[in-house]
C-alpha cells in the first residue's frame, strides 16, 4: 500500500502549492458601548457631572440636599435602596437608569 502511494505521488506534476484565497473574516457589529453613568455609579460621582446631576434632580428630587448626603454620597443608588424607606422604588430606579444611559 505505502508503495502504491509513492508512485501515485512521483505520478503527480509537482507544482508549487496554491494558495488558497485570503477573505478579510466578517466584521461583526460593534458591541453596545456601557452605559458611562449606572444605578451602580457612586451618588457622588454622579453629581459631579452636570448631565447625571440633572438626572438626579429630575428622578430624585431633593436626593442631594437631604441632611444625610455626606454619608451617602460614596453610596450608589442601588446600595442606597434597602435604606430609603421604599421610597427608590424599583420602577423609580428603572426610569432613572434610562435616563441615565442616555448620557453621552
Amino acid at each position: 500500500m505505502i508503495m502504491f502511494l509513492a508512485l501515485a505521488a512521483a505520478a503527480l506534476p509537482q507544482t508549487a502549492p496554491q494558495a488558497l484565497p485570503q477573505t478579510a473574516p466578517a466584521a461583526s457589529p460593534a458591541p453596545a458601548a456601557a452605559p458611562k453613568y449606572t444605578l451602580d455609579t457612586p451618588i457622588e460621582t454622579l453629581a459631579a457631572n452636570e448631565a447625571a446631576k440633572a438626572v438626579l434632580n429630575a428622578d430624585l428630587p431633593g436626593l442631594l440636599e437631604i441632611p444625610q448626603y455626606e454619608m451617602i454620597k460614596g453610596l450608589s443608588l442601588t446600595q442606597l435602596q434597602p435604606y430609603s424607606g421604599g421610597k427608590l422604588t424599583d420602577e423609580l430606579l428603572a426610569k432613572t437608569a434610562a435616563d441615565l444611559a442616555k448620557i453621552p
